[in-house]
């Protein structure tokens, strides 16, 4: 049975949450092992489609989703994140940025926008972001993120 373009684009955005994917062929691979034969053509138009975004962390690009409503200031939170970025270090299953004077929500605003599964929420002040993770690991793996993201990351889209 074929799916529609609904029911597949519904797979690739909890298929990309679920997992790190770097490649579309990575997720054309991950399709056809569910049973769902996809071209490359498919999943390159349903990830433009989707707004779902290629971003460096880790030292590995990997594709995110983008909330919807965020996607057209995505590019604009990214700059204003790689320049609020002061300082970041982790407190069990925390993340805690410090950030130029007035800065922390405008750098909240865009790791929200990143949909990542890392961040359960983020809470700004004026100058701290607290990001609240599922376990500590979690909150090790987006702290050795955050230089790459503060440098702009590597967004496509």
């Amino acid at each position: 049975m074929k799916l529609s373009k609904g029911e597949r684009q519904a797979i690739i955005l909890r298929l990309i949450r679920e997992k790190p994917i770097e490649t579309q062929e990575e997720l054309v691979d991950c399709l056809n092992e569910l049973g769902h034969r996809v071209t490359q053509a498919t999943v390159s138009r349903d990830i433009r489609e989707l707004g779902i975004v290629k971003s460096t962390g880790g030292g590995r690009n990997i594709y995110m989703t983008m909330s919807s409503g965020r996607k057209s200031n995505t590019d604009r939170l990214f700059r204003v994140f790689a320049q609020a970025v002061i300082s970041h270090r982790t407190a069990a299953n925390l993340v805690v940025i410090k950030t130029l004077p007035g800065m922390a929500q405008a750098g909240a605003s865009a790791l929200d926008a990143m949909d990542m599964p890392h961040i359960v929420g983020t809470l700004a002040g004026d100058d701290t972001i607290f990001i609240a993770t599922p376990s500590n690991e979690s909150a090790e793996y987006l702290n050795n993120m955050i230089p790459d993201l503060s440098l702009g990351g590597d967004v496509e889209g």
